[in-house]
């Protein structure tokens, strides 16, 4: 015999079994049958729950994760003024909670007409809040430098953008 005692065998080794090992078959009314689980009916039978009823509540949902943005490249077209560009950018919200509030930083550099970079200026504007989880949202933005910084002849390009939220 192996290290598990098989049903009805005696309570240690080298005891006979009292009873063959047989696999359990149910009880027959008026019958027999194993002493240790009543028949149907019987009266020490707890009745099992019905189906429809939890066994046990259902844990909690977990946190939702924190929103999480993701910018595009700015897309940048001409203003009306040398010392202006429209700035398109994509937000998307990866995160499991809405983006509430928040700032967009704009590095906008002043280029001179042989293309040397002689600034780089930074200017915030508000993010287009709420932005919902999982969702995506685009605006255009028009970002401006103060006009004695870009003498004629040179330009300005918003090459990078930022992002704070909560």
């Amino acid at each position: 015999m192996s290290g598990r005692q098989a049903a009805g065998s005696s309570d240690g080794p080298g005891k006979a079994a009292s009873q063959p090992a047989a696999p359990s078959a149910p009880a027959k009314p008026g019958g027999g049958g194993d002493p240790s689980s009543p028949g149907p009916g019987s009266p020490g039978k707890q009745p099992s729950p019905s189906p429809g009823a939890p066994s046990t509540p259902k844990p909690p949902p977990p946190p939702a994760s924190p929103a999480a943005l993701t910018l595009s490249a700015p897309q940048r077209a001409a203003a009306d003024k040398r010392w202006c560009e429209k700035v398109t950018v994509e937000f998307r919200n990866t995160g499991g909670s809405p983006a509430r509030s928040g700032t967009v930083t704009f590095a906008t550099h002043i280029i001179g007409a042989l293309g040397v970079d002689w600034a780089t200026i930074t200017s915030s504007q508000p993010l287009p809040a709420p932005i919902g989880a999982g969702s995506t949202r685009s605006k255009t933005y028009t970002v401006c430098v103060e006009s004695w910084r870009v003498p004629l002849g040179m330009r300005v390009e918003t090459q990078d953008v930022s992002a704070v939220w909560e």
